[in-house]
């Protein structure tokens, strides 16, 4: 099993980065719908139709977001914890990915940057 590690430094307020981590609007608007997400542990998600689904495992607002994720038919899920810091006029997102399948571990480290968090920066530092 693999870990991936990423930092994102976004320029945008910790409220905003919040929804667009939870709010499945804001989800949808930065490339990861159809999604269905909200704030609270223990409920289930899904992002991109149902590619990829979990559950989460603790949120606590504006600072952290734990979850189980599976993709395509993995027999256990991997965890993803995304930590929220403030700092000045942005906000450092750090990712914790583990328990990947090692033959997934490169497409999933690209697709963080290539269609998750990737585009979430972009989304909120071009948005009007």
């Amino acid at each position: 099993m693999k870990t991936i590690r990423q930092t994102y430094r976004v320029h945008s307020s910790l409220a905003e980065v919040w929804k667009a981590l939870t709010d499945p609007k804001y989800i949808d608007a930065w490339g990861g719908g159809p999604a269905k997400m909200n704030d609270k542990g223990g409920t289930k998600f899904e992002f991109w139709g149902g590619d990829i689904f979990g559950k989460n495992i603790e949120a606590v607002p504006l600072r952290k977001i734990k979850q189980e994720w599976f993709a395509g038919k993995w027999d256990k899920p991997s965890i993803v914890t995304l930590t929220l810091t403030k700092e000045s006029h942005a906000v450092n997102i750090e990712l914790l990915h583990t328990d990947i399948p090692d033959n997934e571990a490169k497409d999933i480290g690209e697709g963080w940057k290539e269609y998750y968090l990737g585009p979430l920066k972009e989304y909120l530092e071009n948005k009007s």
